[in-house]
């Protein structure tokens, strides 16, 4: 067996990994540089590579091609291995071959890093025996190379389940469908749709899929497709001061950190899966109360002089953003902001009219934000970095404000990422 990987980030070094603990013959090749920690693991466990090149003859002569989720189904080399008739497939893929543990899958335009965390933390506060990786932390792949566990909590995301053939989680969540990515599927809403539903696309009547019932998208595309595996609808968040209802159980979150409808949606969706594989209600209640979110999303990093500043860099498009404004109950100085991807704000003009009263821009360009919101919103400020934009939302701050970083955008015009642009306002505002 000679399996090619293609990409040598976490996915794919886990997937060579993997491969040569099977005795699989394995070659990894990536077109650009490789990260000296990445570099340094294939160096230890003598699995050659090639960076800066791809050499196609020894790339065609794979078995099987195991292609990074950030390498496009439409790049010239992707396109001929098919032709070839090399099968080409995701990590997720080849993972999942070779395992025969209880999965659960979760996808979603937004909230997806969060729901897989809290399912894991649910499921782990039980004593169940359960890993949790794919999109968040380590690969499938790598998890598989490890200790072997009876559960896997596994983030997808789109590109990932692009690559799948048979992957087939027991319980598959949905949790929302809103425009992103869109230059990957042709700049079509209909083909993005197509690629989430995918997490079902091999599940059968004893599998278990919950999904959003109130999402458009996943709707109009339940008109035509019938899922096999049993249905376990959203209909609606039941949420009575603190109190989450979630079938017949009601679970106490004055203790809990997450904020927002939508995180009341994602603990719904958690516990959903949580129920089905046995836990009890008592082991969820400990798993709500203990929970601690990832950074990065509606993060409280402190409260200064009466104002709480609020780190939710990880709120790249217009959806995350909406959750973020519909979750604060505060004034709001909105930090906005980076490479635009398209953006339609028309989504959370009411909550901006009705809640902010102040723009602060961080982004190279803000012209879009500048056309939108001035209209509306009196204080718009432009700024060029974190520290800046921190020390201007001060002075428009009083006692029970909200200083929010809540994006909209992508970071790349000032930052590494999303985590890098987060990591400096937290300690922007722990100085202030």
């Amino acid at each position: 067996m000679k399996v090619v990987v293609l990409g040598a980030g976490e996915s794919g070094v886990g997937a060579a990994l993997l491969a040569k603990q099977l005795k699989h013959e394995v070659f990894v090749s990536d077109r650009g540089a490789i990260k000296d920690k990445y570099k340094q693991e294939l160096i230890e466990n003598n699995i050659p590579f090639e960076e800066n090149n791809h050499s196609e003859k020894k790339i065609f002569e794979a078995s099987e091609i195991i292609k990074s989720p950030g390498i496009p189904d439409t790049v010239d080399l992707i396109h001929r291995l098919k032709k070839s008739g090399i099968p080409v497939i995701s990590e997720i893929e080849y993972a999942y071959k070779h395992t025969n543990a209880t999965l659960v899958a979760i996808t979603g335009s937004n909230g997806k890093t969060t729901t897989t965390n809290l399912t894991y933390h649910l499921l782990k506060t039980a004593h169940l025996d359960v890993a949790v990786g794919g999109n968040v932390g380590y690969s499938f792949a790598r998890l598989l190379t490890e200790n072997l566990h009876r559960i896997y909590v596994l983030e997808l995301s789109s590109f990932q389940l692009d690559g799948i053939v048979n992957f087939r989680p027991d319980i598959a969540i949905l949790l929302n469908i809103t425009p992103d990515h869109l230059d990957r599927y042709e700049y079509k809403m209909e083909n993005y749709v197509a690629s989430k539903f995918r997490i079902i696309l091999n599940q059968q009547a004893e599998d278990h899929f919950i999904f959003n019932n109130q999402d458009e998208n996943i709707l109009s595309f339940l008109k035509n497709e019938k899922p096999k595996a049993n249905l376990l609808e959203v209909n609606e968040v039941k949420v009575n001061q603190d109190q989450l209802i979630v079938n017949e159980f009601t679970f106490d979150l004055s203790e809990c950190s997450l904020k927002g409808n939508h995180n009341m949606f994602n603990a719904t969706c958690a516990i959903k899966a949580a129920l089905q594989l046995g836990v009890s209600k008592e082991d969820i209640q400990k798993g709500l109360n203990s929970f601690i979110n990832a950074p990065h999303r509606l993060e409280s990093i402190c409260t200064t002089n009466g104002v709480e500043y609020i780190n939710d860099s990880k709120a790249t498009n217009v959806d995350a953003v909406y959750y973020a404004l519909d979750a604060m109950k505060k004034p709001i100085v909105w930090i906005v902001g980076g490479v635009d991807k398209g953006n339609d704000y028309e989504p959370i003009m009411e909550l901006v009219e009705s809640k902010v009263k102040a723009i602060i821009c961080l982004g190279v360009d803000n012209t879009k934000i500048l056309e939108t919101f001035s209209p509306f919103v009196k204080i718009i400020e432009e700024t060029g970095s974190v520290k800046e934009a921190v020390e201007v939302a001060k002075t428009y701050t009083e006692n029970g404000d909200v200083v929010l970083l809540s994006p909209a955008c992508a970071s790349f015009d000032l930052f590494k990422n999303y985590e890098d642009r987060g990591d400096q306002f937290r300690d922007a505002a722990r100085n202030i």
